[in-house]
């Protein structure tokens, strides 16, 4: 009996985790992935012979999907919870955030308005259907919660510092989503609890490789496809070619509409390209000092250019990394700005000042080595009436199909969700629905 063959276009963590649940049915299954590394957006590189995330991540404790591909993977013991710090940089001060009693002594905000701001709490508890969130704004959500006052000093400058020029226009719901998983990552004193896979996220991402190639499938790196004709034929950038019985494309969408712009007509590429994208450009330090004793220091000064300051091993710890302290500078912002397209040392530059106005005692004798990463595709646009504009997973050439993080609703997208998706797209395949 032939086994069913699958083609899949991209070796993220929906990618992988859809090849690993079909080859472990059986399917003959083959990746493809244009880069010379796997993990897709969890990508890494090495620091001092341990992987480490280009772009920051970690899982919330209620992540179950995740959790459930690591226990079927028998790798449980390579995941880490810890309790972690964050705070807030606000008008050259720095304010702890990581329980009730910090919310109470918060001054920026005058005393009804710190008890308006814990309100955020019970409101998200409360909505039992996101979708009656979907016809308004998150800051006309926010303000009627927690007020004026509240809005413009906590949620307003993240929310700018996240979008951009685009931030009045996001959606409640992905707002509410974020507030919902940061909630449900907190203990009974109302501490946060995060998690992380030892060895990092490629390590996972490299298990679930050898699991696939264990199966009978392979995952072939440095092979970008250039498009897909209405016979559901791959041809690969070098002009070889391939064919399965299913194809899954797990790109951003605007990729996908470029891969299928040929076999499909205009108003289906309309359809992919109606989602907007936001980029961000990643700066990772290596020091030889910690800048301070917080993990996740959100950044609510407009005049600062990087919405959030991640010390990561005030989570992992430096002996990780040989003694290096790794800290994350996050930028969101369109692909057309001038800081997305400056060069790495340009953009080096650039932030020192920033940084050192935040924490005097820093200078460049501390930096090891730092690296630009840049993500043009790093996060959808998520406005109101969302759920309208997401193309289905089904395309018009009938063996062909998408799943990518922009279908991610209305959670937002992570690797917890993008294992969930490719193992509800496998179930999919082997019930016979597609």
């Amino acid at each position: 009996m032939t086994k069913p063959s699958i083609s899949i276009i991209g070796a993220g963590f929906t990618g992988l985790s859809l090849g690993y649940y079909l080859s472990k049915a059986g399917w003959q299954v083959n990746i493809y992935e244009k880069d010379a590394e796997v993990g897709g957006l969890a990508g890494s590189y090495q620091v001092e012979g341990t992987h480490l995330e280009k772009f920051y991540h970690h899982w919330f404790t209620n992540d179950q999907h995740i959790m459930d591909l690591i226990k079927d993977l028998k790798r449980e013991d390579h995941i880490i919870v810890r309790p972690t710090r964050t705070g807030m940089y606000y008008a050259n001060q720095f304010f702890r955030l990581s329980s009730p009693l910090d919310l109470l002594k918060f001054k920026p905000l005058n005393f009804i308005n710190r008890i308006r701001l814990g309100f955020v709490v019970l409101a998200v508890r409360m909505v039992r259907n996101w979708k009656t969130l979907e016809n308004i704004t998150a800051k006309d959500w926010l303000i009627k919660i927690c007020g004026k006052q509240g809005y413009e000093v906590v949620w307003e400058p993240l929310l700018k510092g996240k979008f951009g020029r685009y931030a009045e226009t996001v959606s409640a719901v992905w707002f509410w989503n974020k507030l919902k998983l940061r909630g449900g990552s907190r203990g009974e004193k109302g501490k946060e609890f995060l998690a992380y896979y030892k060895g990092g996220f490629a390590s996972l991402a490299e298990s679930m490789v050898e699991a696939i190639q264990n199966n009978g499938g392979k995952v072939e790196l440095n092979k970008a496809v250039a498009h897909i004709d209405t016979k559901a034929t791959i041809t690969f950038s070098d002009n070889s070619t391939a064919q399965a019985d299913h194809t899954v494309i797990t790109t951003p969408l605007p990729i996908a509409a470029n891969l299928l712009r040929s076999a499909c007509e205009g108003a289906y590429i309309n359809q992919l390209e109606a989602i907007q994208y936001i980029g961000n450009v990643c700066l990772t330090l290596e020091l030889n000092k910690s800048l301070s004793e917080i993990y996740w220091l959100n950044v609510n000064d407009p005049g600062f250019p990087f919405v959030g300051i991640i010390e990561h091993t005030n989570f992992e710890p430096t002996e990780t990394y040989k003694g290096r302290h790794i800290v994350y500078l996050s930028k969101y912002l369109p692909t057309d700005e001038t800081l997305y397209n400056m060069t790495p040392e340009a953009f080096y530059q650039y932030a020192i000042p920033f940084i050192q106005k935040m924490f005097p005692d820093f200078n460049q004798d501390w930096v090891i080595q730092y690296h630009v990463w840049k993500e043009p595709y790093s996060q959808p646009l998520v406005t109101k009436h969302y759920s309208q504009i997401i193309p289905g997973f089904k395309t018009p050439i009938p063996t062909v199909y998408i799943n990518s993080m922009a279908q991610i609703y209305p959670e937002d997208r992570g690797t917890n969700y993008a294992v969930r998706e490719g193992k509800r797209m496998a179930n999919d395949f082997l019930s016979g629905k597609f």
